[in-house]
Formats: C-alpha cells, sequence, structure tokens
C-alpha cells in the first residue's frame, strides 16, 4: 500500500527556517549538492518510526506537500487523474532517486507521487 515517504516545507528565509528546525526538534539539515537550492532534513534514526524531508524555497512551491511512494509511476498517475485529480507537472527523473511528479487532489491540496529507483 502506498505511503508517504518525504515532505517538503516551502520557506521564504531559508537560513533563519534552518535554525528554527535544527533548534526546536533536533534536525539535522544539510544543503543537497543538486541543481536548485534544497536542504535535506534528517528527523530521526532511520530505526525508529517517521520520515525525512526537505526545506525548499517558495519558487518552489508555497505548501508544505507530501510525496507519496508507488510502484509504477504511470499506473497512479492515470488513477490520480481518474479518479478526479490533476496532474501539475510532467513526470520527471530525480537522480539516484526515482521518478517523480506533482499533482492536484479533488480538494486542492498538492502532493507528489514517486517511484523510488532501486540501484
Amino acid at each position: 500500500m502506498p505511503k508517504v515517504i518525504w515532505f517538503e516545507i516551502p520557506v521564504d528565509d531559508p537560513e533563519r527556517a534552518i535554525k528554527f528546525y535544527e533548534d526546536v526538534f533536533g534536525w539535522k539539515i544539510e544543503k543537497w549538492d543538486g541543481p536548485f537550492d534544497y536542504w535535506l532534513i534528517t528527523t530521526g534514526p532511520d530505526d525508529e518510526p517517521g520520515i525525512n524531508g526537505a526545506i525548499m524555497t517558495k519558487e518552489m512551491g508555497e505548501m508544505v506537500r507530501d510525496t507519496i511512494g508507488v510502484d509504477s509511476y504511470d499506473d497512479f498517475a492515470k488513477k490520480i487523474v481518474k479518479e478526479g485529480g490533476t496532474k501539475l507537472t510532467e513526470k520527471m527523473e530525480i537522480p539516484k532517486m526515482g521518478i517523480m511528479g506533482s499533482f492536484k487532489d479533488t480538494e486542492g491540496n498538492i502532493f507528489a507521487i514517486m517511484e523510488p529507483k532501486m540501484d
């Protein structure tokens, strides 16, 4: 069964947000070595319940966005649209992570799906 595997927090001031989340929750936050500004959040040890996420600038989106892991991007993209959802982005490959795209549900909430790469 698909489950939430990632979250993203949009911010105006990444340095301020990083300080807040590190100071409040003790999260480990590191800049991603990729083509855009993105900071990876480790919320705790891998053997504890919960998921990790990221901080992104609001230019990339204005809402907290959850990513749901799926076994087939194409199959779930079709299901989402069939059930009244809207495709917001084309599917894209994120190197060493998987294939993902963003959608809007029937209530206007934005989410992403990802078919993780296993290599």
